[in-house]
């Protein structure tokens, strides 16, 4: 059966019906077969799925009723004029890094290029929808190459079916970069549904680090259902860096996978502000001996935001390395849930994995669930886990306060002080002040 003759009720596909698909389509005709073959697949399999249940273990303490596509429409245009587009379309003046990518409604709305010295050596910084012609194979290896395996399958399938566009990233072989790439994904009109990606390709003794900038530049309610696919050959290392600030209003799903082959280092981290209700899910896989995937998040939650993780990683080779640090600081009657997994396979002797969410409660009214959990089946491992959830000291809070510091104003500080242990660990200074802004804005009152 066709996917454009697929017609369910609204509350399972919101406006994502079978004729806005068809519209979609029909805009993208111009586009390798096989890209379009997929997407029809994929619109079929997300019509086919049902929404989250509560009953369903991977949406454990998730507010599954909020979970409405209602209202949401997907975007094609960039909208607001070119004043809006201008808030998007230049990259950070502290930090411009070698090249940058901007979207507005899942548009291109503005670029960079790399210096002539690496684009002669062989690094690509493109969309995806160009990518499409001259990188096919690329695409076809890595876009979207691994399963979701955490709960989500149906918004990932309405993420290949709608994407319209995304980052595409190239380092070969041997070349290191030595500054950022940024990719800024901002959603405009209201109700507009955007399906952001980026697709970071890292080839053997590579380096390289991309920033992924997710924001609203309206604050009206919009739909995120983003994905980012990070490949991390032999001996390369790869950096990623993530903020989501989408308007407050909106709902977001973000789904990451990681591959690290021999010997490389992959080090992600993600910071949670915006939305109502925000979803992550990171899947991260160690395929050969030496490969080191380091997971890292921060959260801010306030008023009655939800901000859902979900994580595995996976250890499919001898003498790999994982280790997890997710910290949540909470607000008034926010809620954050935490559910981890470390799997380690039968051929995975001498894996070393840590997973640990630490949770910093600065209210009686919110709620941290975390579901830390290990699935062994070799017998030569260091596998530890574990979550931990408490207060700001009041000794620390008491001492603060009686030399003339605001209550808020220790609250941030304090704040910040949870925060450093993962902050630390960003190499690049203009990065680590801007996601320390970021931070810091939604902290004061």
């Amino acid at each position: 059966m066709p996917a454009t003759s697929i017609t369910l009720p609204k509350t399972t596909v919101g406006s994502f019906t079978g004729e806005a698909f068809a519209a979609h389509l029909a805009a993208q005709k111009h586009l390798p077969g096989w890209w379009l073959d997929r997407k029809r697949a994929a619109y079929e399999k997300f019509a086919a799925l049902p929404l989250p249940k509560r009953t369903d273990e991977s949406w454990r303490f998730s507010d599954i009723g909020a979970l409405t596509l209602d209202g949401f429409k997907p975007g094609g245009e960039p909208h607001g004029g070119p004043a809006a587009t201008d808030r998007i379309t230049e990259p950070r003046s502290e930090n411009p890094g070698l090249a940058w990518l901007a979207f507005a409604d899942n548009v291109l709305a503005g670029r960079s290029t790399p210096p002539p010295e690496l684009t002669r050596r062989g690094v690509i910084v493109t969309t995806l929808a160009e990518a499409l012609v001259s990188h096919p194979e690329l695409l076809k290896a890595h876009f979207m190459a691994q399963p979701q395996k955490l709960g989500s399958e149906k918004f990932a399938s309405l993420h290949t079916a709608f994407i319209g566009d995304g980052a595409f990233i190239y380092v070969p072989q041997g070349v290191e970069l030595d500054a950022p790439i940024t990719v800024i994904h901002a959603a405009f009109r209201a109700g507009a549904a955007v399906f952001p990606h980026t697709l970071v390709i890292a080839e053997e003794n590579s380096k390289v680090t991309v920033v992924d900038d997710f924001l609203s530049a309206t604050d009206s309610a919009h739909f995120a259902c983003g994905a980012n696919d990070l490949y991390a050959a032999h001996g390369s290392q790869v950096t990623y860096l993530a903020a989501q600030n989408w308007s407050r209003p909106s709902l977001s799903f973000q789904f990451n996978s990681t591959i690290v082959r021999r010997d490389a280092r992959v080090q992600s981290l993600n910071l949670h502000l915006g939305g109502r209700q925000a979803r992550h899910e990171s899947l991260s896989q160690l395929q050969a001996p030496g490969a080191f995937s380091q997971m890292l998040a921060l959260t801010v939650a306030e008023q009655k935001q939800e901000f859902d993780q979900r994580t595995l990683q996976i250890h499919q080779a001898p003498n790999t390395k994982s280790d997890l640090l997710y910290k949540n600081a909470l607000r008034d009657q926010s809620r954050t849930i935490f559910s981890g997994l470390i799997v380690v396979d039968s051929d995975a002797q001498k894996t070393d994995a840590y997973q640990s969410n630490r949770n910093l409660m600065l209210s009686d009214d919110a709620e941290a669930n975390s579901l830390p959990g290990l699935e062994i089946q070799a017998n030569d491992v260091r596998c530890t886990h574990g979550a931990t959830s408490s207060r700001i000291d009041p000794e620390q809070e008491f001492y603060l306060e009686s030399r003339g510091i605001r209550p808020a104003v220790v609250q941030e500080l304090l704040t910040f002080g949870f925060f450093a242990e993962v902050l630390a660990k960003v190499e690049n200074e203009g990065v680590r002040d801007w996601l320390h802004g970021l931070i810091r804005a939604k902290l004061q009152p």
